[in-house]
This record gives structure tokens, C-alpha cells and sequence, in this order.
């Protein structure tokens, strides 16, 4: 059998046909002392296909808690005994969160809020929120709330909504092993809506909820037929109350493992570090992934965990001699 790295070189790097399910299963798989070689591979796929830049993003929560779904591993579902509570957050709050945003040198700034979907009062409020960061702040406007009608894809759209994120969290297999309470297809069909209406579409998930390594590699698959242009690879911060609780920490080696494979799976995608990564791979392992694949992140904290520094994070940019992507309106 074909070393898989060697296909990896000829076929992602050589040509930007990403590897398939069965292949990225054999990066998985790859023994501890090959993976300073995967990693390598993966930092040369990304500058190949994407350069050198990196995407900074920030993001705030419209409205927190309360969510009426049971995502196993969500301190927002209002089914769990955990401290988060519902809370919504105001116009003028918004736009300053935006422009302390800007500030860092990001251009994203995503909108999100814990429900199924959006109602109508939602939908007005992110409206006003919207027109009014849109007015004040040089920022593209992100939007993540749940699954959409047609009409309301087309609404975001036409609002100005740049990107939208809806994420598949893990492959359909071990979907309903995380979720009890919507399906996998209906994740699907909403991010097939979004790219429909011309919106860019964001879409990834969260690694170490108890999927195993076929599994891992199947999201990746479903993912590259996806083709979604952001993947936002989260590591799982087992929240208190919540199923989830008491699941380990992904190791950090297979965390980077999971991220050069991804890579290897979506070489043109922004690949972008999410929630878990302090704790799972800590200041030396950010690094590493920022060499293996990554070139997207979010700066500051995530929706109700603490993130590193946004200093820390452009400080380690600069280090790192990546520049920080300019900022288009370009859809």
C-alpha cells in the first residue's frame, strides 16, 4: 500500500483535490512519530492554497442560554442543570462589541444566539443589529442562529449578512449520539440554503465527543462534499450540567493529528481555531497548529468559556511572520 503522505503530497499538494473519508482515516492513524511529518505536509498545503494570511474573527452572543435544544454538549440548552442562563444583549451592546473587535484587526464579527431557529423577534433584532454595526464599524457581519426557512436565508441575505454559520458538529453516524432533538439532515439542508442564497457558509464542528477515529473521518468527508468556506474546528470543553460533563480532554497530539488531516481533506477552506484549543492544546500546541493547517481564529473568549488574550493570539501571529487578512466585502 501507497504511503498515505505520499498521496497526500501528490494528490492535495500537487493537484488541491482534497483526500476522502478512507484516506484522512489513514492520517488518523498515522504512529506518534510521524506526525511532525503530517503537520509539515498540512502547513505546506495551507500556504499553498490559501497563502500566507491568517482570518481573525470575534464573536458575541445576541441571546444566551435558554436554547430549547438538547446538544449534549451545550451549557446554553435550557434542558441541563448548568449555571448559564438566558440572557439577550442590546443594540448599542452589540456595536460596541464590534467595533472592540475591529479594534484587534479582525474582519468578522458573528452574531450569534442559542435557539432552534430564529422567530420573528429575533429576526428584527438581528435587523437592527446589523444596520447599525454595518453603519458604525468596517466589519463584515456573521450570523449564527439555529436552523432557517427559505425566507428567512433570503431575509440574512439580503440584510447584508456576509457569512453564516451553521455547524454539522460531527458526522451523521454519531449525530444522534450529541442531539436528540433535531437531525443531522436538518443541519444539512439549512447550510445547502445558505449557499443557495449566496451567503459565504461557515460550517464545522467539535472533535473528542466520544467519536471514534472512522467517525472523525467521515465528518471530514461530509464536509469536503459540503465545501463549506470556513470549517471552525472546535475541541470539546466538557461543560458542567451537561451530558458531556465528565468526557476527557482530547489528547493534544490528536488534536493536531485532527487538524493537519482536515487540512488535508479541505486544502482551499479557511480552517479556523475555535472553542477547547487552550485547554486541549495549550500556548506550545496553538502553535503547532498554526503550522499545521490552521489559518483562521477567534480572538478573545467564545460564547460562555474563557479564550486566551486576544494580544496573545496577534502577538503569536507576528511571531509567526502571518499577516492578518485585509478586509473585502466581497460575497
Amino acid at each position: 500500500m501507497n504511503d498515505i503522505l505520499d498521496i497526500a503530497r501528490a494528490q492535495v499538494l500537487g493537484e488541491g483535490r482534497g483526500l476522502d473519508a478512507a484516506q484522512v482515516l489513514r492520517c488518523l492513524e498515522l504512529p506518534e512519530d510521524r506526525l511532525a511529518e503530517l503537520l509539515a505536509l498540512a502547513h505546506e498545503v495551507r500556504m499553498t492554497w490559501c497563502g500566507p494570511e491568517v482570518e481573525v474573527e470575534g464573536i458575541v452572543s445576541l441571546k444566551t442560554g435558554g436554547c430549547p435544544e438538547d446538544c449534549h454538549f451545550c451549557s446554553q440548552s435550557g434542558q441541563f442543570s448548568s449555571p448559564v442562563r438566558a440572557v439577550w444583549l442590546d443594540v448599542p451592546s452589540l456595536v460596541e462589541a464590534a467595533r472592540e473587535t475591529a479594534a484587534t484587526g479582525a474582519t468578522e464579527f458573528c452574531i450569534v444566539a442559542a435557539v432552534r431557529g430564529p422567530d420573528r423577534r429575533l429576526m428584527d433584532q438581528v435587523r437592527q443589529g446589523v444596520k447599525a454595526i454595518r453603519e458604525a464599524v468596517d466589519i463584515n457581519v456573521a450570523c449564527s442562529l439555529g436552523m432557517l426557512t427559505r425566507d428567512q436565508v433570503g431575509e440574512l441575505a439580503g440584510m447584508g449578512v456576509h457569512r453564516y454559520n451553521h455547524n454539522l458538529e460531527t458526522a451523521r453516524s454519531h449525530f444522534g449520539r450529541v442531539v436528540t432533538t433535531h437531525t443531522w439532515q436538518e443541519r444539512w439542508d439549512t447550510c445547502l440554503m445558505v449557499r443557495e442564497a449566496g451567503m459565504e457558509l461557515c460550517c464545522g464542528g467539535i472533535v473528542g465527543m466520544g467519536e471514534t477515529p472512522q467517525q472523525r473521518a467521515e465528518f471530514a468527508g461530509q464536509l469536503g462534499e459540503l465545501e463549506p468556506d470556513e470549517v471552525p474546528l472546535n475541541f470539546l470543553n466538557p461543560r458542567p450540567g451537561t451530558p458531556f460533563a465528565s468526557y476527557p480532554l482530547l489528547e493534544g497530539s490528536e488534536a493536531l493529528r485532527t487538524i493537519a488531516a482536515f487540512r488535508l481533506a479541505l486544502p482551499r477552506t479557511i480552517l479556523r481555531y475555535a472553542g477547547g484549543r487552550e485547554l486541549t492544546l495549550g500556548d506550545l500546541g496553538t502553535r503547532e497548529g498554526m503550522l499545521g493547517g490552521i489559518n483562521a481564529i477567534i480572538v478573545g473568549n467564545y460564547l460562555t468559556t474563557l479564550g486566551r488574550t486576544a494580544e496573545a493570539d496577534l502577538d503569536l501571529l507576528a511571531e509567526l511572520r502571518m499577516p492578518i487578512k485585509a478586509l473585502s466585502q466581497t460575497l
